[in-house]
């Protein structure tokens, strides 16, 4: 009996919600950064090969997504070391642990600590609430250009109104205006659709969206 409630108590010091958390918070991270990485990677490729024939056209781009692909670096190493210490946390604020050092031998510096990691959670919860709704943003981008390619391939029979059906990387603020072509139509276009640089990035931004959408419900 004496190891059977030794490994009850054990087990009963396990803040399980808080490890359920933990889990789900590092694979959302891992998902959210590793996939996003790499279709920012996919998205400057896509648009230097088929929507510009100059790189000083997409060189802001290219700077912006290396920028946001060192931001993704930090996010990573962030939240597994703020995890890890909310982790720690839900281990000392266990019924168990409060039994066997004293519920009320707290000291203020502890509250105030158990406090603070409460409130950044919030904090941080709100923020990344913002990167949830702002992944949404590619992932629309892609679902509008699979959309007209699909629009293309069924008015296959009228050339002269599929050659009217564009998608305009200028218009999302990816290329400047002056960016040539800046844009692909019609026949064109249903062929980027087909291509497997354009597969890979939309099914990349979709997995990164839903690691976002993990990672905050596990906030």
């Amino acid at each position: 009996m004496g190891c059977y409630e030794c490994c009850m108590r054990c087990l009963g010091g396990i803040p399980y919600c808080s490890l359920v958390a933990t889990l789900l918070c590092f694979s959302g991270i891992a998902l959210f950064c590793g996939c996003g990485h790499q279709a920012l990677t996919e998205t400057e490729r896509l648009i230097e090969t088929y929507f510009t024939r100059s790189t000083e056209d997409y060189s802001t781009l290219a700077y912006i997504i290396q920028y946001f692909q060192y931001v993704i670096y930090g996010l990573a190493s962030f939240f597994f070391l703020f995890c890890i210490m909310l982790l720690a946390e839900g281990f000392y604020t266990t019924s168990v642990a409060k039994q066997t050092f004293g519920e009320f031998r707290s000291t203020m510096c502890g509250r105030c600590l158990s406090s603070t990691f409460i409130a950044m959670t919030y904090v941080l919860s709100l923020l990344w609430l913002l990167v949830f709704a702002l992944s949404t943003l590619p992932v629309y981008f892609f679902y509008n250009m699979g959309a007209t390619c699909h629009t293309i391939d069924v008015l296959t029979e009228t050339p002269a109104s599929i050659n009217q059906l564009c998608v305009d990387a200028r218009q999302y603020g990816l290329l400047p205006w002056n960016a040539v072509p800046g844009k692909a139509c019609g026949i064109t276009l249903s062929t980027v659709c087909k291509t497997r640089e354009y597969r890979t990035t939309y099914s990349l931004y979709i997995a990164a969206f839903v690691g976002a959408g993990i990672t905050l419900m596990a906030l």
